[in-house]
């Protein structure tokens, strides 16, 4: 089964930075869209940010995180990262990427080939 793979979390403070990195060795990225997304507990997993395939490059962000994230591609390294600036508390979660065959970010649906996650902790 294809999955991605999550990395880059950890424990910072507010106002803090971390940059996540997606990655797979099953898909070439390029070609799907890829979408961040997390899960806090007891909450359902929302859509974060998302970049459309390579032939479109279109990115989307959710309000909440507009002008403090960046989401970006490395075709060459088959990465996609997600630069997380101005950390808050309340964007503490296990971030997900996610892969969508069509290509574009679709209102965050169809995404699939989930990998374990990366915990992300923002507090004092």
């Amino acid at each position: 089964q294809v999955q991605l793979v999550e990395s880059g979390g950890g424990l910072v403070q507010p106002g803090g930075s971390l940059r996540l990195s997606c990655t797979s060795s099953g898909l070439t990225l390029e070609y799907y869209a890829i979408g961040w997304f997390r899960q806090a507990p007891g909450k359902e997993r929302e859509g974060v940010s998302c970049i459309a395939s390579s032939r479109d490059g279109s990115t989307v962000y959710v309000d909440s995180v507009k002008g403090r994230f960046t989401i970006s591609r490395d075709n060459a390294k088959n990465m996609v990262y997600l630069q997380m600036n101005g950390l808050k508390p309340e964007d503490t979660a296990v971030y997900y990427c996610g892969a969508e065959s069509e290509g574009y970010c679709s209102g965050f649906r169809g995404f699939g080939a989930w990998g374990q996650g990366t915990q992300v902790t923002v507090t004092v």
